[in-house]
């Protein structure tokens, strides 16, 4: 674009005043310097007259103005004239797109911002296009450039340098595939266009009065203080002079040509009153627009040069002085993490809790300061996430638009086509000369002719403004691209600083636990306000959290599925200790989110059918995303109970518990209540999660009679409840895993499968974790009163949800091995801590909720998958068998000593009644 400046040398003699220049030889060489002047300024600024469409009423219509663009801000100012002071409006580019209609008048064109819609006009279509290829290029260079630095200079302005130029050129090199570029036109556009005649008085603007009465008083004091300080009569500044003024002066004297050296011009220059009214406006402008800011100079090859190594010279101090802002920082960096180190030290080798006290609440306000960063960088993420979404509606506005004109241009190709055979008809096969007049003919003929002229315009016209919307689109697309990964870059920020943020947190809550438990009971200042601080990190205001955004607050009451985050316990340790795994919980997820769950989803949306394979094992053993489990969960039921279901068997279930009572109902109305109390849908009253529920289970126990309804199945049926919705999808998923998936006995009265795998675990922990098994046999703990339930209800009450699910992702699949797998992860997950524990009672009461106490998912899953192989279906089938056949002996001799029991009881019962006088007896005697 910067070379189409340099096609039209002849702009200073298109302009006003070049026929005074023509007649006076002596000023021409003065004109031609002036040329290259305005020349040199309209290569770097973009300015000139356009008229505007605006006004209300009566008073609308068009309104010639003097736009110019400012790079800084992107924003393209206008004013009523050149010369005012102050800018009557302005127009964003940055959020804006272009647009020209072939069927409008020409020169017509629009840019169209989120908040309105300002209709231009230009001279003629060229000036047009090249205001529009030029809009188009600072746009994209306004996107492209490194953000300002703020007060010391930025390293990456200097190093993105031959980037963005190759960014650039790379821009114009694909804008040229769509629409040639412009030629500049002489005259109209740059510095040239503000030597035009000003416009007239009616083009006042009545909307920005007060602006206008500004502009004129600065124009008037502009005027005064010229014609006080110049030398210069104030005739011979009148453009209204119709013959050349000239002066004898030496130019080292002239102000306004910084360029020309004393010793050069020797001579006194006649000057033209046009080039002294240019040089002086252009002077009075110098502090006004920034279009002015740089001054009128005289271009020299010698001086670019200079010009060109002096840019290089800053950019490589700039590059220097961000190397050494970057030592700096890093000098910070490494003083804060020593600084941090011995707060630590401190806070350990501190002898009195006044001091770990004030450490604490150095570190209260760390958070805040996080909470604060936060807050500003979600505020920056709604912005461009605002920004994005309207991009999108404008791109999408422009491909209908470029639709409806490939239709409306293809309907014209074709009327033009079927002229064009036409008129090939008539002159291959003239009409008969002696029906026809032939001043009729001629007419026809020309009247033809003149369509297709017309026709051949349209046409051209369309073509060149589907070219230009082509290019349009190409640029917005790369625009809104560009704001996606920057949106993108600033979620992964955000979502690791409130990692780090949850991460503080939980230290400082760990913290205040150690100082609770330091303190004891006693009552002091100090525990009364450490009791205080406890108090105030439990509270969780509920109004913080919001649907449409990312929750600045680093836990929500309650998860996706309706499971409180931070469980209501009695206890105000145990309060504490659940928020400080919350926390935890959500640091880790966070973390996890943009290096594992975004490439998990991603291969996840491309598996598009489901097939038994080691890649699906694969990806069910790192767990479903939340928007994909429930079809998965249908695929894998169906694949268990495809030979068991029947259309329609649910419904008849149903429709059979409401003909008659069945024996378990009682039972199962007890247990709905005792469903998962920290679940949100199962404790609301007005929930229907309940009464889905109970038909389920009712549903249940006709279809299979022989178990009926066992404790623990109201919580299998819960949880898929919770994932599938639907009761149907929800009471086959209970049926395959209570009959397909379980062994045989799992639920019965006996339960003698589930005792058999408590016994099979046993073995499996003995084998692989031989060292935990001893401490605990040396402590007599007998894990089968805490992992009983876990194969029970398939860890239902024991994980978080988070957790669990995945669990049962692998477990739909794989079957009741992930289970064995699992058990034995989360004891190695906490072999450390309880190895720690040397009393029966702290083991116990430890293990009623170490489980909870689990909050890297990823770990967990590791030591499952990874760390307990190997692990055969095949070892785990023979341990069943051993058990089972010894367990069903030990049962052969309990039935047996209880047969020999009841025997002896009953010989006993007889002796005692034939010795003993019977009550009837001993009644009468009385």
């Amino acid at each position: 674009m910067e070379g189409a400046g340099e096609n039209a040398p002849e702009s200073s003699s298109s302009a006003p005043g070049s026929d005074e220049s023509a007649r006076d030889p002596q000023a021409l060489p003065l004109e031609e310097e002036s040329g290259d002047c305005a020349r040199s300024l309209e290569a770097k600024k973009l300015c000139g007259y356009l008229s505007k469409f605006g006004g209300k009423g009566p008073i609308r219509g068009w309104k010639s103005r003097w736009f110019f663009y400012d790079e800084r801000k992107c924003q393209l100012y206008y004013s009523r004239t050149a010369q005012d002071a102050n800018p009557l409006n302005s127009i964003d580019l940055s959020s804006a797109v272009f647009d020209c209609k072939a069927d409008a008048e020409e020169g017509i064109f629009e840019i169209k911002t989120p908040s309105r819609v300002i209709t231009l006009k230009a001279a003629t279509k060229q000036v047009m296009l090249y205001w529009l290829q030029q809009l188009q290029m600072k746009r994209w260079e306004f996107h492209n450039s490194p953000p300002a630095p703020s007060a010391a200079p930025d390293a990456a302005l200097a190093g993105n340098g031959p980037a963005l130029h190759l960014e650039l050129g790379q821009e114009e090199a694909e804008l040229e595939e769509f629409l040639c570029p412009v030629k500049t036109p002489p005259g109209l556009v740059g510095v040239a266009a503000a030597l035009q005649p000003f416009p007239a008085l009616q083009n006042i603007s009545l909307k920005h009065l007060g602006t206008e009465i500004q502009n004129t008083m600065h124009n008037i004091r502009g005027n005064k203080q010229a014609q006080a300080t110049g030398r210069e009569p104030p005739g011979e500044y009148s453009p209204q002079s119709g013959e050349p003024q000239r002066e004898e002066r030496p130019s080292a004297s002239d102000p306004s040509t910084p360029g020309r050296e004393p010793e050069d011009s020797p001579k006194p220059t006649p000057k033209s009153s046009l080039t002294i009214n240019f040089v002086q406006k252009a002077k009075r402008q110098n502090n006004t627009f920034p279009f002015f800011s740089e001054g009128v100079t005289w271009n020299r090859t010698a001086q670019e040069k200079v010009a060109a190594l002096e840019q290089q010279v800053l950019m490589l101090t700039k590059e220097l002085k961000s190397q050494k802002e970057l030592v700096k920082i890093l000098h910070k960096a490494l003083e804060a993490a020593q600084q941090e180190k011995r707060a630590s030290s401190a806070y350990l080798a501190a002898a009195e809790d006044k001091d770990r006290l004030e450490l604490v609440r150095h570190k209260v306000r760390q958070i805040a300061e996080l909470g604060r960063r936060v807050e500003a960088l979600e505020q920056e993420r709604e912005s461009l996430a605002h920004t994005a979404s309207l991009r999108e509606q404008e791109v999408q506005e422009l491909q209908q638009h470029v639709q409806l004109l490939m239709d409306k241009n293809h309907a014209k190709q074709q009327v033009i086509c079927k002229l064009s055979e036409k008129v090939t008809q008539d002159f291959t096969h003239p009409p008969d000369q002696s029906s026809l007049p032939s001043d009729a003919a001629d007419r026809d003929f020309l009247s033809q002719q003149e369509k297709i002229e017309h026709l051949k315009d349209d046409m051209e016209a369309y073509r060149t403004q589907n070219h230009f919307l082509n290019s349009e689109i190409h640029q917005v697309t790369k625009i809104w691209r560009k704001v996606a990964e920057k949106e993108k870059a600033l979620l992964t920020k955000c979502a690791y600083l409130q990692a780090r943020n949850c991460q503080v947190e939980s230290k400082y809550l760990a913290g205040l636990r150690r100082l609770q438990e330091a303190l004891g009971d006693e009552t002091s200042e100090c525990s009364e306000l450490l009791r205080h601080l406890v108090q105030e990190a439990l509270q969780w205001e509920a109004g913080e959290a919001s649907s449409d955004s990312i929750e600045l607050s680093p836990i929500s009451e309650y998860d996706e599925y309706g499971f409180l985050t931070v469980p209501d316990y009695e206890v105000e340790d145990l309060k504490l200790l659940a928020k400080i795994q919350a926390l935890e919980v959500r640091s880790h997820h966070l973390l996890g989110l943009e290096a594992v769950d975004r490439p998990l989803r991603e291969r996840w949306a491309a598996l598009s059918e489901l097939v038994p394979s080691a890649e699906l094992k694969q990806l069910l053993r790192a767990g479903v995303p939340r928007e994909h489990r429930p079809r998965v969960w249908r695929w894998l039921v169906h694949l268990r109970v495809q030979h068991l279901h029947t259309p329609g068997c649910y419904q008849e279930l149903l429709s059979r518990g409401r003909a008659r009572e069945h024996p378990a109902a009682r039972q199962i109305e007890l247990d709905l209540n005792r469903t998962f109390p920290n679940n949100k849908h199962f404790t609301c009253p007005t929930s229907s999660f309940p009464d889905k529920l109970r038909r389920v289970l009712l549903a249940f126990s006709w279809q299979n009679p022989a178990i009926g309804y066992c404790q623990g199945l109201n919580r299998l049926a819960a949880i898929a409840l919770l994932v599938l919705e639907e009761e149907e999808s929800a009471f086959w998923c209970l049926v395959a895993i209570v009959e397909t998936i379980m062994p045989t006995d799992y639920y019965s009265n006996t339960l003698t499968a589930s005792q058999v795998d408590q016994r099979v675990l046993q073995d499996l922990l003995s084998e692989k974790l031989p060292r935990l098994m001893a401490h605990l046999g040396q402590h007599h703990v007998d894990l089968s009163l805490i992992t009983f339930n876990w194969f029970l209800v398939v860890f239902a009450d024991s994980l978080i949800s988070n957790i669990l699910l995945r669990v049962w992702d692998a477990f739909l699949y794989e079957g009741t091995k992930v289970v064995f797998r699992y058990a034995l992860a989360i004891f190695k997950y906490n072999e450390k801590e309880i190895l720690r524990l040397h009393n029966g009672l702290e083991i116990y009461q430890y293990l009623r909720f170490f489980t909870k106490t689990i909050s890297n998912s990823r770990k967990l899953m590791n030591i499952a998958f990874n760390d307990m192989n190997p692990f055969r279906m095949k070892q785990l089938q023979q341990l069943r068998m051993v058990h089972r056949e010894r367990l069903e002996a030990e049962l052969r001799e309990l039935e047996q000593l209880k047969a020999e029991y009841m025997e002896r009881r009953t010989s006993q019962r007889r002796a005692v009644s034939e010795g003993c006088a019977s009550e009837d007896e001993v009644e009468g005697e009385a």
